[in-house]
């Protein structure tokens, strides 16, 4: 007669959280746990994300993280603390961890999901012809930049074809200012062998809009990738909604 083994949540990989644990004698869950983490699940899986609000897609993130207690209202604190599902994914560690109930097991699960959706929007545009896909691609910025709290400063590199083969972060910096040398852009695009440039920085403020600092160090990349017969096609600033194209402004 064949045995059947069940396949249980694997156990923590860090110490339990703050919160206290709900286990009732033998180990089980009481009920309303139970049947609370079972009905999400199935929701999801019939109906998707776009079912769900941001509370309840981050419990499902939880469950993994804390198996034995009421996650809810951990949960609700993390959205009220930050915001909303994005930005609570991508808050630095630290900041969460400063957050009540939050471990080193909530930090984890919490940087896998924003480690995935940055896999996966990158995937869309890298080796790709760039600006045939440029959905793709201020889709890939959005989930890479708006919702950091500090300026970051990237750039993508094409070829020939317009196919971006590197997107490398040349700096970053604080909530706002970001240090950028335009002869570190270019040098760089030659050991690439780029063609073409597309610059990209976040505004953690919220507000695209670009500086007179911004408007300058654009037109001094600009100039110095002509020298050596580099395309500068765009400066695209990303925000907290939106998006701001210096070629569509009429900045380039």
């Amino acid at each position: 007669m064949s045995q059947t083994r069940a396949f249980h949540e694997a156990p923590l990989l860090f110490p339990a959280d703050e919160a206290p644990e709900a286990v009732l004698p033998g180990g089980r869950l009481p009920s309303y746990i139970r049947d609370h983490r079972q009905r999400l699940r199935s929701r999801f899986m019939e109906g998707g994300a776009a079912a769900m609000p941001d509370y309840e897609l981050l419990e499902l993130v939880l469950f993994r993280a804390i198996p034995r207690q009421d996650v809810k209202p951990l949960a609700r604190l993390l959205l009220d603390t930050f915001g909303d599902f994005n930005r609570v994914v991508s808050a630095p560690a630290e900041r969460l961890r400063a957050v009540r109930g939050v471990g080193d097991a909530v930090v984890q699960e919490l940087k896998i999901v924003e480690a995935a959706a940055h896999r996966l929007a990158r995937a869309k545009v890298l080796h790709r012809p760039v600006l045939s896909s440029w959905n793709a691609l201020l889709d890939y910025c959005r989930t890479a930049m708006a919702h950091r709290e500090t300026e970051q400063f990237r750039v993508l590199y094409l070829d020939r074809k317009n196919v971006l083969i590197a997107d490398e972060e040349q700096a970053r910096g604080t909530v706002d200012h970001v240090p950028v040398y335009p002869r570190e852009v270019v040098k760089r695009a030659l050991e690439l062998n780029a063609s073409a440039l597309i610059l990209v920085h976040n505004h953690p403020s919220g507000d695209p809009t670009p500086s007179e600092a911004d408007i300058v160090v654009t037109g001094q990349i600009r100039d110095a990738a002509e020298v050596m017969g580099i395309v500068l096609h765009d400066h695209l600033i990303v925000g907290k909604s939106r998006e701001l194209s210096f070629r569509s402004e009429g900045y380039l």
